[in-house]
């Protein structure tokens, strides 16, 4: 089993940023696809960001030039650091991982609210 527990969400005006961080611990060995996802309310989840072993990322359009995601081995988390943020950015931020083999693990999320 692994688990991710995320932190970093909150209030936050149009135009500012917050730093999510989804921390790992347990069987995180084989885990070769990181990603934030997100949900906003009476929507699907997106995918936001993801990170794979060769750290190439790949991002939502409408988040490219503000968002960045990273991977930090010695303390095993992925972050997501996200700039000029919008209202329209306003969900709750999950985190997963998958290992080979294809299973997944998520995080319980973490909510964003972006508002003036």
């Amino acid at each position: 089993q692994v688990q991710l527990v995320e932190s970093g969400g909150g209030l936050v005006q149009p135009g500012g940023s917050l730093r999510l961080s989804c921390a790992l611990s347990g069987r995180i060995f084989d885990i070769y696809f990181m990603a934030w996802y997100r949900q906003a309310p009476g929507m699907d989840r997106d995918l936001v960001a993801s990170i794979d072993l060769s750290s190439r990322t790949n991002y939502l359009d409408s988040v490219k030039g503000r968002f960045t995601i990273s991977r930090d081995t010695a303390t095993n988390t992925i972050d997501l650091q996200m700039n000029n943020l919008k209202p329209e950015d306003t969900a709750v931020y999950y985190c997963k991982v998958v290992k080979y083999g294809g299973v997944e693990y998520w995080g319980q999320g973490t909510r964003v609210t972006v508002t003036s």
